[in-house]
C-alpha cells in the first residue's frame, strides 16, 4: 500500500482544467449547441475550482452566432486576466468562424495537422419561395408599420435596398471579428496575405499564417509545458434533465438539419 503525503509536506501536482468546447455556437443552446448561458457555470469552475495551474480549451466547433462567440470568448478571457492563469486552445477537427473567436481568446493555439481555422468572415443563407407560392395560387399578405420591417421576407422577392442593408450589417460583424484576431493574435499575423477573406487554413498553413502557433496535442503538449505528473480535470456542457428525457422533435430535427450544414461546410 503506497502513500503520498499530502500538501503542503509533499509537492502539489500540477492540474489543468480542461473545458471542452463541442459544437455548433447558438443562443438557444439547443441539441448540444454552445451558449454562453449554459457555459457561463463551466466557465467559471474552470477558473475558480481548485486554483488550476491553466485552462485548456478543448475545441471542435465549426462556428456560428457571433454575439454568442464574442460573449463565450470575452468572459474566458476576463477571467484568464483577471486571475492571471494561462489559457490553452487545442483544435480537434474545426475551429472556425465562431469556433476560431473562442481559440483566439486563449494565449497560445495548437491544431492537428489536419485541423480546419480560419474562416473569418460573415455569412447568411436562406431560399427564396415566392415563386413556388405562386405557382400553387398562394397570396403573401404582410402589413408592417415601417418598409423595412419584413427585410429579406423569403416569400417574396429580394429587394436590392434589402441586399445592400445585409451587406452593410455583415461589414459591421466581420470588422468586429477583424479587431477580435488583431488584438488577441497582434504580431503573430501573416502580413503578406489577406487572412480575413473567409478562407479556411489546414494545419501547418495555419501555422505559417499566425493564426495558430504550433502543431500538437492536449496531452503532450501541456505535459511538456507543466511536467509529466500534470493532471486534467475534464468539464464539458450537458443539456438540461428535461430536455434529454423529452425532447421536442420538431426542434431537434430543425437543430440538427442547421448543426449539420454547417460542419458540412468544412467537409466534416
Amino acid at each position: 500500500m503506497s502513500f503520498r503525503a499530502p500538501y503542503p509536506f509533499g509537492p502539489k501536482t500540477p492540474r489543468v482544467a480542461v473545458l471542452r468546447l463541442q459544437g455548433v455556437i447558438a443562443a438557444g443552446g439547443g441539441r448540444g449547441a454552445l451558449s454562453h448561458a449554459t457555459l457561463s457555470p463551466l466557465i467559471e469552475r474552470a477558473f475558480r475550482k481548485g486554483k488550476p495551474k491553466a485552462v485548456a480549451l478543448q475545441i471542435n466547433s465549426p462556428g456560428g452566432s457571433p454575439v454568442q462567440s464574442a460573449l463565450i470568448g470575452a468572459h474566458i478571457r476576463r477571467l484568464g486576466d483577471e486571475l492571471k492563469i494561462p489559457i490553452h486552445a487545442f483544435v480537434e477537427d474545426v475551429a472556425a468562424s465562431g469556433g476560431y473567436w473562442l481559440a483566439a481568446a486563449a494565449d497560445d493555439i495548437h491544431v492537428d495537422p489536419s485541423s480546419i481555422t480560419g474562416s473569418i468572415g460573415v455569412i447568411s443563407a436562406g431560399f427564396g419561395f415566392h415563386e413556388l407560392i405562386g405557382r400553387w395560387g398562394i397570396e403573401r399578405r404582410v402589413h408592417t408599420a415601417g418598409e423595412d420591417k419584413s427585410l429579406l421576407d423569403p416569400f417574396r422577392p429580394e429587394r436590392d435596398s434589402d441586399i445592400a442593408r445585409l451587406k452593410t450589417i455583415q461589414a459591421r460583424i466581420h470588422d468586429s471579428f477583424i479587431a477580435h484576431v488583431k488584438a488577441r493574435r497582434g504580431d503573430k499575423l501573416a502580413e503578406d496575405r489577406d487572412l480575413f477573406t473567409g478562407d479556411i487554413f489546414v494545419g501547418e498553413e495555419a501555422v505559417e499564417a499566425g493564426l495558430v502557433d504550433g502543431i500538437g496535442h492536449l496531452v503532450p503538449v501541456l505535459r511538456e509545458r507543466y511536467g509529466e505528473h500534470v493532471t486534467f480535470s475534464r468539464l464539458a456542457p450537458r443539456r438540461p434533465f428535461l430536455q434529454r428525457l423529452i425532447p421536442s422533435v420538431l426542434d431537434e430535427t430543425a437543430s440538427a438539419l442547421e448543426a449539420r450544414a454547417l460542419w458540412a461546410r468544412y467537409g466534416i
